[in-house]
């Protein structure tokens, strides 16, 4: 046998050293991001105006489908619709993406999202996207979706992934691959300012059965890292695990509050104890007393951002409220979310008058 010198050990000391550095170090780069420190939050607000404006999609779709797939996707409407909301002085839009519009044309689908953008960024407004919901129907499909049921609130919208995450057990890495995919593709783009990863988690009677896929949506993101902060918004305070989940793991606080200013108020208290900057992204319901008369200004001294339900009244029928239909589909007395008509004339010009004042385009 050959005897190993001592400049030979040094050598093999050597490389396993130099191996052993260099794993560490891959081992540390491939970690997955970890939340924003509340500094870097922070900084993230105070790079931005004050955040206004409203949950998205055009008249002409009825749920998240028909607002993505090819032989529906709406350019002209949503150019025209957002060009309303910038007179208005809405700079902020929420859009909701769904997992099969990408599913079936991922190449189409993305370069939708990006004429979105454009759309949007031609008239002053930044988007917050979407990924999963856990509200109305469970089930869906591609191609030609439902029309609007008459006098029905959001009678054509869809969940997702809704019940097919507890029947199939391969939508969990469709979900994962198709959330990485465009988060990879628009990690960097200044067009959008927040990821919204997952509405109203554990709605729809899922409660806890959600909280896995909220666990996971987090965790796929993180090993992204986006430039732009994550969040998945609270919704329902009796959630109680789920609500601690979205506290502890979003970038930026958001909420959902359809109450009048007092339960909204003491809602703000309570979430100021995070010290992280927070958006509302989900108020303005008329019949409830959440109106912008007496919610929008207390967003706005609290540099709160302020994203109501609904722009233009349309398919999704948001006009009516929750659980009360009008068969006939008349007009309700009241709207319930929505500020405009097809036609782009408001539903109360005094509204307008108010935001317009509330956002500086008075």
């Amino acid at each position: 046998m050959k005897q190993i010198t001592p400049k030979t050990i040094i050598a093999i000391l050597t490389a396993l050293i130099f191996f052993n550095a260099q794993y560490f170090a891959n081992a540390q780069n491939d970690k997955p991001a970890e939340r924003w420190p509340v500094d870097k939050a922070h900084k993230w607000g105070e790079e931005l105006p004050w955040l206004k404006g409203a949950n998205f999609i055009p008249s002409t779709a009825v749920n998240q489908l028909e607002m993505w797939q090819k032989e529906t996707f709406d350019p002209e409407t949503i150019d025209r619709e957002l060009g309303w909301a910038e007179d208005i002085g809405f700079n902020c839009m929420r859009v909701y993406l769904h997992h099969v519009a990408w599913e079936f044309d991922k190449k189409g689908f993305v370069d939708r999202m990006d004429r979105y953008l454009d759309i949007a960024t031609k008239h002053g407004i930044y988007t917050i996207f979407v990924f999963l919901d856990d509200c109305w129907n469970p089930e869906y499909h591609p191609g030609k979706q439902p029309k609007p049921k008459p006098g029905v609130h959001n009678s054509g919208w869809v969940r997702d992934p809704g019940d097919l995450l507890f029947k199939d057990p391969e939508v969990r890495p469709l979900l994962k691959e198709y959330i990485q995919d465009i988060l990879t593709r628009f990690k960097d783009d200044k067009r959008i300012v927040l990821w919204d990863l997952y509405n109203e988690p554990g709605n729809s009677g899922y409660r806890n059965r959600s909280l896995p896929l909220l666990k996971d949506v987090f965790s796929w993101a993180r090993e992204i890292s986006p430039s732009q902060p994550i969040t998945a918004g609270i919704w329902a305070q009796n959630l109680k695990e789920l609500t601690r989940f979205q506290l502890e793991n979003s970038d930026i606080i958001t909420y959902h509050n359809y109450s009048d200013e007092k339960d909204h108020q003491k809602e703000i208290v309570e979430l100021k104890k995070y010290k992280r900057p927070l958006v509302c992204t989900e108020y303005m319901a008329r019949t409830r007393n959440s109106r912008f008369e007496n919610i929008m200004p207390i967003l706005k001294a609290e540099h709160i951002g302020a994203i109501n339900w609904g722009l233009v009244s349309g398919k999704t029928n948001t006009i009516y409220e929750w659980g009360h239909k009008i068969p006939d589909g008349s007009e309700p007395k009241v709207w319930f979310h929505d500020i405009f008509r097809q036609d782009g004339t408001p539903y109360d010009p005094k509204e307008i008058e108010l935001i317009k004042k509330l956002t500086g385009k008075e």
